[in-house]
């Protein structure tokens, strides 16, 4: 039976107590989720901590499985310390997206681990693209589908403002994932270069058209 990573443990350990503490005290959550007017005033912790808030069980047990199924991946195949590095990365670009997407909407709020769990995601795909998964132990699935559908669903939560929920942080943490495992492990240039450009495309597309979301 494989033991999960000490490292994804902490985390979502981390992800639930924050968690939990924001759903029993509204002013806990309030202080430390992603809102634009105040990181644009200064409040830029808000940029990190918000990635450790969820809004319901639904939310939070979402993130914490798709982290624990990916983050698997990454830690045997880079190792810890690149793990840490991917996650922090895809965090910060998914706030930084978010910042960047949502500039003129100063109420703007979002939680959530999704920019970080979308970098997890996008890396393991990179890592592994062959990888095969079973959807809540039922649905057979390629990780490179899932992947794909995460962004989708990502674009049309951006699209329609669903719910309290960091939408846009999703794309910007493909994208901090994405580019730091490239980095970090270049050979996937060489090894899977089909699939770097298959899943670079749709980032790059969504990079330059990305604000006429809001127009359709």
């Amino acid at each position: 039976m494989n033991t999960i990573n000490q490292a994804v443990l902490l985390i979502i350990i981390a992800n639930v107590l924050f968690s939990m503490k924001g759903f029993k005290d509204y002013s806990f959550l309030d202080k430390y989720k992603f809102q634009v007017g105040r990181i644009l005033n200064g409040e830029k912790i808000r940029a990190l901590t918000s990635g450790f808030l969820h809004v319901d069980w639904l939310h939070l047990g979402f993130n914490m499985y798709a982290l624990y199924l990916f983050g698997d991946i990454v830690t045997k195949i880079l190792g810890t310390t690149d793990f840490l590095i991917i996650y922090f990365v895809s965090l910060l670009f998914g706030s930084l997206y978010s910042l960047q997407y949502h500039k003129n909407e100063p109420y703007y709020s979002a939680v959530g681990a999704s920019g970080a769990v979308s970098g997890i995601v996008y890396s393991s795909i990179l890592l592994f693209p062959n990888m095969k998964l079973l959807l809540f132990f039922a649905i057979p699935m390629p990780g490179y589908v899932f992947g794909v559908g995460y962004l989708l669903y990502s674009i049309y939560g951006m699209k329609k403002q669903l719910g309290n929920i960091g939408h846009s942080a999703h794309l910007g943490g493909a994208i901090g994932g994405f580019a730091a495992t490239l980095l970090l492990e270049p050979s996937i240039f060489i090894s899977n270069k089909i699939l770097v450009i298959a899943l670079g495309i749709p980032i790059v597309m969504l990079l330059i058209f990305g604000d006429k979301l809001k127009d359709l």
